[in-house]
């Protein structure tokens, strides 16, 4: 996978309640994709970004919310997020120094 593919897969991490909760029990990342993003794509990103050994990739499609605007009604984007598995040992660390 070229280098420039790399960086349009993944958009960046999906830090939430509910994302941090398998993160504490098994080693996993969730990550916010690209919409044409395979599984083999994600895999291969991660481990040329962030220096480790992947286990297992799922991934989920977001249907965006209808919203009630005052033009009308509105609709959210669709997206998709990717739950990133890590072999046993391996840690992604988001902590930004200062």
């Amino acid at each position: 996978m070229n280098q420039e593919r790399v960086f349009k897969v993944l958009l960046g991490p999906h830090v939430t309640e509910k994302s941090a909760m398998p993160a504490g029990a098994a080693t996993q990342v969730v990550f916010k994709v690209a919409t044409d993003a395979t599984k083999l794509e994600v895999k291969k990103a991660v481990e040329q970004l962030f220096d480790v050994q992947v286990d297992d990739v799922r991934v989920v499609n977001v249907k965006g919310k209808t919203r009630r605007t005052k033009n009308g009604l509105g609709r959210r984007s669709d997206w998709k997020k990717a739950y990133v598995r890590l072999a046993e040992g391996q840690d992604i660390d988001f902590e930004v120094a200062e």
